[in-house]
């Protein structure tokens, strides 16, 4: 201690006070020490001092009887980040203390000063990210990141997800604060235990915060987001959910302090409403560019803002918003702000008709996607939408039972630019048959078709989609349990540009044949085939794509009636380098193994899981042979 103090020093057993008076000379650090030891001169006395046995014997011999406060100005002093965490390692009291100690209150010594060039190169090179869950998130852990962290380029990124078994308060928040002033992105999830203190302290300190997602943090009010806005001006993305303590005034403080918000996440918060998203979207310095809104209590007026003021707004995404009615989507669509618009994202809205939608095809030039999720549009509304937005590339409709196969059909004719297109359980597509024009312009432009889960959708849609769909490569037909082999094939004999990808999976009634056209008429560019639960697949299927698919790199024929021979016709098919299979479910025994192993010099995945006919003995011995492949069994 003599080094940091020169004579001004403690000794083990040294009494405090000299006289009680002197303790009126102890002034106030902060609200983080106590009490103040000011510079005196060690007495010097003439008189002999004798100590007694007993005496002797009750005084502490050790560096633990060093009050806190004397802790406090030997640690403060410490030159660099070696020196703080080899205290740290001390104890837990040590390690405590240590964290609590802010920048400002770090004393330079003469070797610290000769240290700080390199410690700047130190947190150039880069920050430190952390992730406590559960119950490794604690104070302790968090006083220990706070001390630790210096030395290696500073903490950027911290996540603490709790749950009932975490023990992280305030205390650990504000050691964050303390040692972690580079702090970037912070993400608090599920912790009830701390409250305004803790983050308050981190907007204090951590001035250069970017990122700040709040989850399941009841105790958390707008207090903070009005401490966040005064000190983090740099922050650009904010998200909160289930916070039910924030309420509209902390929003309207970020709108008014943070010029750089670009992302704004509000899922499941009661309080917040109307005023506090308006303030967001409204303000004058918005650069507002992603907008996610969930579960709120906001009305027509919330959305018709977002359409007057979203002017830079690239994404926009709306969910379970039931107050908002069929005026507030027209009113939006027709404010003619989101001109920049490229995605939109609304589920569950039960004010989505077609005249809104219309509205938003007008009223978005720019517009790249749409995922509609549950709502009443029809085919009216969807083939008027087509019209208006000439741009759109992606459409996926999900829970969309007005939309039939007529609706679907105008939509695709009446596209411009689509490329992906997505239906996903709309159960009131129903196959029936349609007369096409043959003067009808074809969709040239979609490449992706999906359909997941659509009962009625059959053979006759699929022979409709081939005609006006001539350059498709992606094909998934999945769970459709109404189409068969006639159905595929029409669709894919129109396909020009030649399929990558076909995933038949759930597709209970197609054979070996429809497998057989496939591989015949597109195994130069496909890529990509999934199989699985097709169970009238046999091993003529394997033997079929082994001779034809050259590119093929993944394979899944889970839940199929393929056998050992199957696996043998892919080992022995020399131009194949398959990446990926999967045989889950299927009647493949031990005899597998050596052409799995061989199948394996390429193999990055194998997926075994169900095979009964395989030994854990053998699966463990193949594990060890193809070491580089990831096998699930």
């Amino acid at each position: 201690m003599q080094k940091f103090f020169g004579e001004d020093v403690l000794y083990h057993g040294m009494p405090k006070y000299h006289a009680s008076e002197e303790s009126n000379l102890f002034l106030s650090l902060g609200h983080h020490v106590d009490v103040y030891f000011p510079p005196r001169k060690r007495s010097r006395v003439s008189a002999p001092f004798v100590f007694s046995e007993q005496i002797f014997k009750k005084q502490q011999t050790t560096i633990d009887a060093l009050p806190d406060e004397c802790l406090f100005e030997i640690f403060r002093r410490l030159s660099g980040s070696q020196e703080k965490s080899s205290c740290a390692f001390v104890s837990k009291r040590w390690l405590m203390l240590l964290s609590t100690i802010r920048r400002d209150e770090v004393k330079e010594t003469v070797s610290s000063i000769s240290n700080k060039k390199h410690a700047d190169l130190e947190i150039n090179n880069g920050f430190l990210t952390r992730c406590l869950k559960g119950k490794k998130a604690t104070d302790i852990r968090l006083a220990a990141i706070s001390v630790g962290s210096s030395g290696h380029g500073g903490l950027g990124d911290l996540s603490i997800l709790g749950n009932n078994a975490s023990k992280v308060t305030n205390v650990g928040l504000k050691a964050i604060a303390h040692g972690c002033t580079s702090l970037r992105s912070l993400t608090l999830w599920n912790l009830s235990s701390i409250s305004d203190e803790g983050v308050v302290e981190i907007a204090n300190e951590c001035h250069n915060l970017e990122k700040l997602q709040l989850s399941q943090c009841p105790n958390i009010s707008h207090k903070s987001l009005i401490a966040i806005a005064i000190n983090c001006p740099n922050l650009t993305s904010l998200s909160i959910e289930s916070c039910s303590s924030i309420t509209n005034e902390g929003l309207q403080a970020i709108g008014q302090k943070c010029p750089n918000l670009k992302s704004i996440s509000l899922k499941n918060c009661s309080q917040i409403g109307d005023q506090g998203v308006v303030s967001l979207v409204s303000s004058s310095s918005s650069s507002l560019m992603k907008v996610r809104l969930h579960a709120l209590n906001v009305s027509d007026t919330c959305l018709a803002v977002i359409g007057h003021y979203g002017l830079s707004l690239t994404e926009l995404t709306l969910v379970d918003l039931h107050n908002v009615t069929e005026k507030g989507f027209w009113v939006m669509g027709s404010g003619q702000g989101l001109q920049n618009l490229r995605s939109i994202v609304i589920v569950n809205c039960t004010g989505v008709t077609d005249l809104g939608v219309e509205a938003l095809g007008r009223g978005c030039p720019n517009l790249k996607l749409v995922s509609i999720r549950k709502s009443g549009l029809s085919d009216n509304g969807l083939v008027a939408f087509a019209k208006a937005s000439q741009s759109l590339e992606t459409v996926l409709l999900e829970e969309c039972h007005i939309i039939t196969q007529l609706g679907i059909f105008g939509f695709v004719v009446n596209s411009g630019a689509l490329k992906n297109l997505s239906l996903t359980k709309c159960f009131g597509i129903k196959d029936s048959p349609m007369i096409i024009h043959s003067t009808l312009s074809p969709c040239n432009s979609l490449k992706s078709l999906t359909i997941r889960n659509c009962p009625e959708f059959g053979n006759f849609s699929l022979a409709l989609l081939g005609r006006i769909c001539p350059q498709l490569q992606d094909i998934v037909l999945t769970g459709l349990s109404g189409i068969t082999d006639s159905g595929v094939a029409s669709l894919i004999q129109n396909s020009e540009s030649g399929l990558t990808k076909v995933d038949l999976s759930g597709c209970v009634n197609l054979t070996d044949k429809i497998v057989s056209e496939i591989s015949m008429a597109h195994g130069g560019t496909l890529e990509v085939l999934n199989l699985d639960g097709c169970g009238l697949i046999t091993d003529a299927s394997v033997v079929t794509v082994t001779q034809n698919c050259s590119l093929l790199r993944e394979l899944d024929v889970s839940k199929s009636a393929i056998t050992d021979f199957a696996i043998a016709a892919l080992a022995c098919a020399e131009h194949l380098n398959l990446q990926v299979l999967s045989v889950s479910g299927c009647q493949v025994s031990n005899k597998s193994l050596p052409f799995l192993k061989k199948l394996g010099e390429s193999l990055i995945g194998l997926n075994m899981m169900q095979c009964r006919g395989v030994t854990s003995a053998a699966v463990g011995a193949l594990e060890g042979q193809i070491w580089k492949c990831d096998i699930l069994v």
